[in-house]
């Protein structure tokens, strides 16, 4: 027998359960679906976990930097890494259970937990119970990508999930992949204590960066005594004893990585290959990305995919956002669009790097006329005062109508400040706007007016 409802929704993750809840408020009755874990990517194996780990390893490197600011430590900083993991997993497993509180208290909502499998456009089985109905949501989420190299099937391997699970720091970490994740977990572990090598295949590192903030990426990690070997075009594995030889053929250095550990980290995929799409009629691109328009809307009317599966922003904000728009349009009768998104972000290494918009590069190949305006963080009081001086911020402006196009901030707090940069553009300010503001001293943010003032044409 076949269960009705108003509109299921498939996958608890960061779009997937406010929906619920907004739906079950409306007064529609909901089928909200979970395969495994509440939460998604972010509570159990992205932003929650990682980030946590990520204080732990500040925390460690502020220790033995101690001396820097007059603070005597007698003896080794030593890690306990039994507590350093065991508080991240209580803080992800303290957020499951906190939204299965949200939803056990939402009036319409009944939770399944099972793999999802559609068996014609309206009908979804979950294990032994058939689920219909008018509206489907999907929000399924991806998982690391497995490349296909040489020998990685013929090794053990870590992602970005299943390096979480560790009980011990690696003597010598080798992390595929010098982009976001894999920089993140490099540094973190590294700080931890372990020896870390990062292989990239590009010709640099976070290649969608401008380049100067990959360089300035690259030199604050060397610093810290990670090895980085980019231009590794033939990566290749093989064992050697408990260990795993890395090949990477770099023009310069050894050929050959030498690990006790393996992290691979060059990207995610969709977890959309066993949801019986097919029987649905929902089109996927080559990549098994759900196709959707500027309202999240699938090629099947009564189908939207939000989040990480449709391809159009890989972010716990940007999911967040995708619910908004679809919540929106569907009960409040807006007009909201995934295009009128600006892209945000931010790279978790110390210092971090918030990003907004358009870098230089990019505003130069769309045709801009541009003018910018940088300053070191090393003339920046409030890094100054911190001793943490690491790093640039950047800012990125039409040369002819004064428009900001983007901004970076590589430095301490650049995760927060740039808001300030983001909130001016959605408000479609100018860079003189932004270069009249009083910002508080002393801050970071109080020196994007500065560098709005002294911009220059590049």
């Amino acid at each position: 027998m076949s269960r009705g409802f108003d509109a299921i929704v498939i996958g608890a993750g960061q779009a997937g359960t406010p929906l619920a809840g907004r739906l079950s408020d409306a007064g529609m009755s909901v089928a909200l679906v979970e395969r495994h874990l509440l939460g998604g990517t972010c509570v159990n194996t992205g932003c929650k976990p990682t980030k946590t780990l990520v204080a732990s390893a500040y925390a460690a490197h502020m220790a033995r930097r101690a001396a820097d600011f007059g603070v005597t430590i007698r003896g080794e900083v030593g890690i306990d890494f039994a507590k350093v993991r065991g508080r991240a997993d209580k803080i992800s497993s303290d957020s499951r259970a906190s939204l299965r509180s949200w939803i056990d208290g939402m009036a319409n909502c009944t939770l399944f937990f099972g793999q999802a499998t559609f068996e014609s456009p309206h009908r979804v089985r979950v294990g032994d119970d058939v689920l219909e109905a008018d509206r489907i949501f999907l929000n399924v989420g991806g998982r690391a990508l497995v490349p296909d190299m040489p020998g990685v099937d013929a090794v053990p391997f870590l992602t970005n999930s299943t390096i979480l699970k560790l009980d011990a720091v690696p003597r010598h970490l080798v992390v595929v992949g010098g982009s976001y994740i894999g920089l993140e977990f490099g540094q973190m572990f590294r700080r931890f204590g372990a020896e870390v090598t990062i292989v990239e295949k590009g010709p640099r590192l976070i290649g969608r960066e401008d380049s100067e903030i990959s360089d300035a990426v690259r030199d604050i990690l060397e610093a810290e005594g990670i090895a980085i070997r980019t231009g590794a075009e033939c990566i290749r594995f093989a064992a050697q004893g408990e260990d795993v030889l890395v090949g990477v053929d770099c023009h310069e250095g050894s050929p050959e990585v030498l690990g006790s550990h393996v992290l691979l980290a060059v990207g995610r995929t969709p977890n959309t290959d066993d949801l019986g799409l097919d029987a649905a009629g929902v089109a996927t691109d080559a990549r098994g990305y759900v196709q959707v328009d500027d309202r999240l809307r699938t090629n099947v009317a009564h189908i939207w995919a939000m989040g990480d599966c449709n391809g159009r922003g890989a972010f716990t904000h940007t999911a967040y956002n995708d619910f908004e728009i679809v919540a929106d349009n569907l009960l409040d009768g807006a007009d909201r669009k995934v295009t009128d998104r600006i892209p945000a972000y931010a790279l978790y290494i110390d210092p971090p790097l918030g990003r907004v918009g358009m870098g230089e590069a990019e505003a130069k190949k769309a045709g801009h006329r541009i003018e910018v305006g940088k300053r070191p963080m090393a003339r920046v009081g409030r890094a100054v005062e911190k001793d943490e001086s690491l790093g640039f911020m950047k800012l990125v402006s039409d040369a002819d109508s004064g428009m900001i196009l983007g901004g970076a901030i590589l430095g301490t707090s650049g995760d927060e400040a740039i808001h300030g940069v983001l909130d001016l553009m959605v408000k479609q300010g100018t860079a003189t706007d932004l270069a009249h503001a009083v910002h508080i001293h002393p801050t970071v943010s109080e020196l994007l007016p500065t560098i709005a003032g002294e911009r220059k044409p590049a």
